[in-house]
C-alpha cells in the first residue's frame, strides 16, 4: 500500500512458497528457503520465514529503543541487544505466529531498561502491526 506519507517501501517476491526463494525488487536480498524438519520438511541449506521475520523484528525493534535513547538524551551505556525468537503454533488447520523478545541493555538500571523497552515498542513498526494480534513476551535480562 502506497501512502502520501510513506517514507520508505520494500519489494520483495517469493518463488516456491517455503521451499523456494526470496529476492528483493533491488537484488540486495536473494535468499534460499527450506522447509524445516519440525515442519514435515527436509532442513538442509536455507532458511525460514520465521527466520527473516525473526531478524527483521530484533533489527526493527533495536533500532526503536536506540532512537528513544538518543531523543531522550540518554547518557551512553553498554551494547544493546535484541534476540527475536518468532515461532508457529498450531491453531486447526492454521498456524499462529508466537514472538519472544529477550533484551538485553547494559549499563542501565531497570527502571531506565523498562523504559527504553516500553517506548521502543510503542515506535517500532513492527511491534505496532503485532499489536492486538500477536502477543509478544518482552523479556529483559541482567548484562552479565
Amino acid at each position: 500500500m502506497t501512502t502520501s506519507n510513506s517514507v520508505y517501501q520494500a519489494t520483495a517476491s517469493a518463488h516456491g512458497g517455503r521451499a523456494g526463494h526470496v529476492d528483493s525488487e533491488d537484488q540486495q536480498l536473494n535468499v534460499r528457503l527450506s522447509v524445516p524438519q519440525a515442519l514435515g520438511g527436509k532442513g538442509g541449506v536455507g532458511t525460514n520465514p520465521e527466520q527473516l521475520f525473526a531478524g527483521a523484528l530484533a533489527a526493527s525493534f533495536e533500532s526503536a529503543m536506540g532512537t528513544v535513547a538518543r531523543t531522550e538524551s540518554y547518557e551512553e551505556f553498554g551494547v544493546m541487544q535484541v534476540m527475536a525468537t518468532v515461532g508457529l503454533s498450531a491453531n486447526g488447520d492454521a498456524h499462529d505466529l508466537t514472538v519472544a523478545l529477550d533484551i538485553t541493555l547494559p549499563g542501565l538500571s531497570r527502571e531506565q531498561a523498562q523504559h527504553l523497552v516500553d517506548r521502543g515498542a510503542e515506535i517500532c513498526a513492527y511491534t505496532r502491526a503485532l499489536r492486538g494480534q500477536v502477543e509478544i513476551d518482552y523479556r529483559l535480562h541482567d548484562a552479565e
